[in-house]
């Protein structure tokens, strides 16, 4: 059905938004903002990002926008989007779509112009709605009173959703993450404890990307909680056994205003073991950064207890960003938890160190390039650091000069 009309946000009524729904009207073709910014409008939250679907075949999407100077990439031609970019900005307009074909994991799909056939295959109800360039809302499945309520629940047979497309199973709960308020829906939540067994079927690049964005929501941990309760988890996350700590990580990070960070999240949910956090960022096929920024979190040990000469050292080696996330850990971590914020405080205050001295600086005394250079500079460094880095170049050189005459091998 169609209701009043609603007020538009900034970017919607953005003369770059607008030239896009101008070019598509141009060539007799309707479009309707939909997803993130429809959903975050409603609740009066800022909107990050416009998705824009349209009754127009891609390849009509493609030359209106040409014909309007807008520059447009193919980024999912054969699922229908193109990607418009105006001015600076970055916009995704999809075709509506019918699905023909489904196997649980990917969907043959038809172009179609039928707005309510492209709201009924969307996989919940606060999913299916779309706006207007004027406001006008579309709501054909109850979604907004669902969005009002906190509850989340499938457009249609919940079974049915989920068996067309596993995947929606876990974007039923990072939507109940970011949207949803107890108690969940129940036909959902049975569907979802029916089927869980099916996410082996799902690729990790899919299951990361799901998780990742369950772990942004402002508190992920009663929703993650649910799932381990609904054994959800048990089936692609089985190493997921400390929530209790993640919840203390999410106190802390409001405590001490930090940012999120799913990956850091991640770290304190999973048991601390090296050997289990690279198996999990090897099946999620985690980027390099990822899976190093895990790993670290199982490979290296901070404390609040460390002496004024090991906080300078770490810090020194691994900079400040990098000990922030393990003290937030170790504190997330620690039962205890005394002496962490000044430590945290310590960290915040820190800035970066060089050295004075490089390899030229030991090849012009006469070593020869090679390992000798390497370790020469570590044992001068680590004097340095333990002098609270006060020492100026000159320093450094005198003592560069008294382990070489001490017979340095």
């Amino acid at each position: 059905m169609t209701s009043e009309k609603i007020p538009l946000q900034s970017w919607m009524t953005d003369p770059r938004t607008q030239a896009i729904f101008s070019a598509l009207r141009e060539g007799d073709f309707s479009a309707r903002f939909v997803g993130g910014c429809v959903r975050d409008t409603l609740l009066g939250r800022k909107i990050r990002d416009i998705d824009i679907a349209s009754d127009a075949p891609p390849d009509d999407i493609i030359r209106c926008l040409q014909n309007a100077n807008i520059r447009t990439i193919p980024t999912g031609i054969e699922h229908g989007t193109v990607t418009a970019v105006i001015g600076g900005a970055s916009f995704e307009i999809t075709t509506l779509r019918r699905d023909v074909e489904t196997d649980g994991r990917h969907a043959k799909v038809t172009f179609t112009d039928d707005w309510d056939g492209d709201a009924a295959r969307r996989d919940l109800t606060i999913n299916s709605i779309s706006l207007e360039i004027d406001g006008t809302l579309h709501d054909p499945f109850g979604g907004r009173a669902d969005l009002k309520a906190g509850r989340i629940r499938f457009v249609g047979n919940p079974q049915d959703r989920i068996v067309e497309d596993v995947l929606r199973l876990l974007r039923y709960f990072r939507f109940q993450a970011h949207y949803g308020t107890p108690p969940p829906d129940q036909e959902a939540l049975a569907a979802c404890r029916l089927l869980a067994p099916r996410l082996s079927k799902l690729s990790g690049e899919r299951v990361r990307s799901e998780l990742l964005k369950l772990l942004e929501a402002p508190d992920p941990a009663p929703t993650l909680r649910l799932m381990a309760e609904a054994k959800i988890l048990e089936h692609f996350l089985p190493e997921a056994t400390e929530i209790w700590c993640l919840s203390r990580l999410l106190t802390f990070e409001s405590d001490v205003k930090t940012s999120i960070d799913p990956i850091r999240r991640l770290a304190a949910l999973l048991t601390v073991d090296g050997d289990s956090l690279k198996g999990v960022a090897n099946r999620l096929r985690f980027s390099n950064a990822e899976r190093d920024q895990l790993l670290m979190a199982a490979t290296i040990t901070v404390s609040p207890k460390f002496s004024a000469v090991e906080r300078r050292r770490i810090l020194y080696r691994l900079g400040s960003t990098s000990v922030r996330e393990l003290v937030l850990l170790g504190w997330a971590r620690d039962i205890a938890g005394l002496y962490w914020r000044p430590f945290l405080q310590e960290v915040d205050c820190w800035t970066p160190k060089t050295l004075p001295l490089t390899g030229n600086d030991v090849l012009s005394r006469g070593i020869s390039p090679g390992a000798t250079v390497g370790k020469l500079l570590r044992v001068v460094e680590a004097w340095w650091i333990d002098g609270n880095f006060v020492a100026d170049r000159d320093e450094c050189l005198d003592r560069l000069d008294e382990e070489l005459n001490a017979g340095f091998e």
